[in-house]
């Protein structure tokens, strides 16, 4: 499954060991666990919950039928890596865009465009775009964080593994 919420990225990975450290180790309710991360990092309750299902997309939490927890296997910078493209809705495609050379968060957003789900274009007709714009770009410096993309001066590019 790939899901959907991004938050924006940080300006390195702490940031998301301390996403991470902030699930419970014994499972809780969706509420008090986005309660808890939202206070851990100083963010709004509903940015909690981005950061738990991001969690949850990289493999560092799950839900379980008590609730959500935190997993405790060590996970490696590739190890993110693959879950990134794997279960994060857009970041294949957003990596796929950049197989041109440099691009800008526009040329990588039109190329992304077609893959915005129909249900998401009507129920915000005329603000759906601008969202995808940033989530794109948000994608983007997750990537770039991850290794994946690289940042210069001309736009976002592909990293040759």
């Amino acid at each position: 499954m790939r899901r959907k919420p991004v938050p924006p990225a940080p300006d390195r990975l702490d940031r998301l060991w301390e996403a991470h450290r902030a699930v419970p180790l014994i499972p809780g309710s969706e509420d008090d666990c986005c309660g808890r991360l939202a206070t851990r990092l100083d963010v709004t309750p509903d940015e909690g919950r981005d950061w738990l299902v991001f969690c949850q997309s990289l493999g560092l939490a799950r839900e379980t039928s008590r609730g959500f927890e935190r997993i405790r296997d060590e996970q490696t910078v590739d190890d993110l890596r693959e879950a990134f493209v794997a279960h994060v809705f857009g970041a294949e495609e957003v990596l796929d865009a950049l197989d041109e050379g440099p691009q800008s968060v526009d040329v990588v957003f039109d190329a992304f465009e077609p893959t915005v789900p129909n249900w998401e274009r009507h129920r915000d007709p005329n603000g759906w775009e601008t969202r995808w714009r940033g989530r794109v770009s948000d994608l983007l410096d997750w990537a770039v964080l991850f290794g994946l993309a690289g940042r210069e001066e001309d736009g976002y590019v592909a990293v040759d593994d």
